[in-house]
């Protein structure tokens, strides 16, 4: 019998709008794990609806997240894909969980009072959603249903992930040994690119300027436009290097390195003396080549929505078979009466 390969979990909001920061920092990778891991990709449209939200919206961003991650080479022959909603024990997981999980350490939570203090600056005062409060609980339940070995997230889902640990731990140490502690994967390159216009923040579907943000469906004019209007800095030696860091020049070598392959050391030396504007000129190049397959292959794939039905089918019914699995150990271990099938 062959070994069984180890599990990597990663979901991610059901956003229409994939921008670079989210191919370098995440989808890239995801693509390299499918041929030594048992891959499930998750588009969490459940977590979608702690903030305020338009249904149909939803809808159709979920069906367009899709086609881009197959467009960027997820392979639906090599990995699940499939959608939160679709498959039973997120929710009954998390319920379990939540009992395990101390209040004072959700509202401690840095999302969770940012996301509940920009919904009070937004005027939404007097209803913030308990779900807002809750959601690191459902993330747990996401990872742990498939007890996955590795869970490839950015720098800003860190506190998730080891809530996420800790409340593995819990239960094991409640019950019995019954959840993997998953791994943290944070890659290391092109992991957090930056916003165009505020290099001090992350590259952000929900930034007011979207001049800062490119994204993969983005028309090669659009993109060409955004790194040309790209924030650098006034210093009189235009020089680009790694250690202005008080410009958004690192930002733009870090992300012409992570779609060139260069090191920044190589880059550096390529473009001593250049322009500004010659720099911006390169990089701004490099991502529409890199964009254009990807554009390409979305269009034909968005078009085919029978072929996108079958996709999320076969995902959900083979995480399903997982999240069965799991949710009859932990059921059990919880002390409820099997249920006669």
């Amino acid at each position: 019998m062959s070994e069984e390969k180890p599990v990597i979990l990663t979901c991610a909001q059901s956003t229409g709008k994939l921008h670079l920061g989210n191919y370098l920092g995440a989808i890239r990778n995801w693509v390299s794990y499918q041929e030594g891991y048992e891959c499930f990709f998750g588009i969490v449209d459940m977590h979608a609806i702690t903030v305020p939200y338009n249904p149909s919206e939803l809808r159709k961003s979920s069906l367009d997240c899709i086609a881009q991650y197959i467009a960027c080479g997820l392979d639906p022959a090599k990995c699940s894909l499939f959608l939160q909603s679709h498959v039973i024990g997120h929710t009954e997981l998390a319920w379990v969980l939540g009992c395990l999980t101390p209040l004072g350490r959700l509202e401690r939570m840095t999302q969770f009072k940012d996301k509940s203090r920009k919904q009070q600056d937004e005027g939404s005062a007097g209803f913030i959603g308990s779900g807002l409060l809750t959601y690191p609980v459902l993330m747990a339940a996401d990872i742990l249903l498939y007890n996955a070995d590795r869970v490839p997230v950015g720098e800003d889902q860190k506190q998730h992930l080891e809530l996420t640990r800790d409340i593995a731990t819990k239960f094991n140490e409640t019950y019995s040994p019954t959840f993997k502690v998953p791994e943290i994967d944070i890659p290391k390159q092109g992991a957090r690119v930056m916003s165009l216009q505020n290099p001090q923040s992350k590259m952000s579907k929900s930034d007011p300027n979207q001049a800062g943000s490119i994204y993969l469906l983005d028309e090669p004019a659009v993109i060409r436009k955004k790194f040309q209007s790209a924030v650098t800095d006034s210093d009189p030696d235009r020089r680009i290097s790694a250690d202005k860091q008080d410009s958004g020049i690192p930002n733009l070598l870090e992300i012409l390195s992570a779609v060139s392959g260069k090191s920044i050391e190589a880059l550096e030396g390529e473009f001593s003396g250049a322009s500004y504007a010659d720099f911006k000129g390169a990089v701004a190049d490099a991502v529409v080549d890199l964009f254009e397959p990807i554009q390409a292959k979305y269009k034909a794939i968005s078009q085919d929505k029978s072929e996108l039905n079958r996709v999320l089918k076969a995902g959900a019914d083979s995480a399903q078979k997982r999240a069965y699995k799991t949710m009859s150990k932990v059921y059990r271990k919880a002390g409820f009466v099997e249920r006669i099938r």
